[in-house]
């Protein structure tokens, strides 16, 4: 049984957080751990401002409700931070005051009322997504006579194919992929969960002979390197994504009115695997979702669209042809 931390030492708390039970413990990530340290490099400058009290000398009782509701609209208010990311620093302080319960039993009440602050809720809209003629010709933008060109070509297909998130892409080599038999990808995602995914012939191929030109250009330790030979970045990523559709607007206009993203990609394959009649299960397999939940999304917005595409071939002045239950059948459900 751990020894119990006096309630000064906050300092020395807050460190084996992060070497004992981030690292060793749990093992998290190294974004994980990045995530959880600028949490916390905020809130102990905010609280230098707000209490005047330097970081070495905050004490855990400091991490108060009343703390912690003004550190979270310091975030919004000061630093414009959006209900999401408010919320993602809410889960770092709420994780170590767990670990912290533990640790200090002589402040558990004022962890329980620090617990108790809850997330903001906030309004999830559904994004817009690319039809298939439009993410064929991004995809068909790049120029493959150059070495960028076919480098992009080949990463925006594999974002597509996989619908995998920029990061899991960026993470690949070129141990990661399979291209003879039944081609495949093995990606490494979030929580150090692995899955492999199926590739389309054309993408396999494609792939091979990216990988043969890569192979002549140098060694390189990823799969989509920069011009450098380093890994791009996510930064990287978007601006080529930025010239694909700019040159994919030529042919359809409807692009240039769009704010697009590499992971409005990976909507669209979820959505365009669901409109081909894969199951939601799969598709959910396919993405990496560890809730089911984040995947009715698609189902959602596949039959919105479907409505609005309803509602198009009325013609003007038609009324709604919704089913409406007989008068009978409403009196029977009054009563119930």
């Amino acid at each position: 049984m751990n020894k119990p931390v006096p309630a000064q030492s906050f300092a020395v708390l807050l460190q084996r957080f992060f070497t004992e039970h981030l690292q060793q413990h749990r093992a998290v990530s190294p974004r994980t751990i990045v995530a959880y340290r600028d949490t916390f490099r905020l809130l102990l400058a905010f609280a230098e401002k707000a209490l005047g009290r330097e970081p070495q000398h905050f004490l855990l009782t400091d991490l108060n409700a009343k703390f912690i509701l003004a550190f979270l609209d310091y975030l919004e208010t000061e630093r414009k931070n959006s209900p999401r990311s408010r919320n993602a620093r809410l889960a770092a302080v709420r994780s170590f005051l767990k670990y912290a319960a533990h640790h200090d039993l002589s402040a558990l009440d004022c962890i329980q009322h620090a617990l108790a602050v809850p997330m903001k809720r906030f309004d999830r809209p559904l994004p817009e997504f690319l039809s298939r003629e439009e993410i064929q010709a991004i995809l068909d933008a790049p120029d493959t006579h150059t070495w960028c060109g076919q480098r992009d070509r080949a990463l925006l297909t594999t974002l597509y194919n996989t619908g995998a998130r920029v990061s899991e892409v960026l993470r690949l080599t070129a141990r990661d992929l399979i291209l003879e038999g039944t081609p495949a990808v093995h990606i490494h995602g979030k929580g150090r969960k692995q899955r492999s995914v199926p590739l389309w012939r054309s993408t396999a191929s494609l792939l091979r002979s990216w990988k043969r030109r890569l192979n002549t250009s140098g060694a390189h330790d990823c799969l989509f390197p920069n011009r450098r030979g380093t890994g791009m970045t996510r930064s990287n990523v978007a601006q080529r994504l930025s010239l694909a559709v700019a040159r994919a607007a030529r042919d359809h206009p409807r692009l240039k009115t769009r704010t697009l993203s590499p992971h409005s990609i990976r909507h669209a394959t979820a959505l365009h695997l669901l409109q081909s009649g894969v199951d939601i299960t799969v598709i959910a397999l396919w993405l990496g979702h560890e809730n089911l939940s984040t995947t009715h999304m698609y189902i959602e917005a596949d039959l919105s669209m479907k409505e609005r595409a309803l509602q198009r071939l009325q013609p003007v002045g038609a009324k709604s042809t919704r089913y409406r239950p007989p008068d009978q059948l409403m009196q029977f459900l009054a009563t119930l």
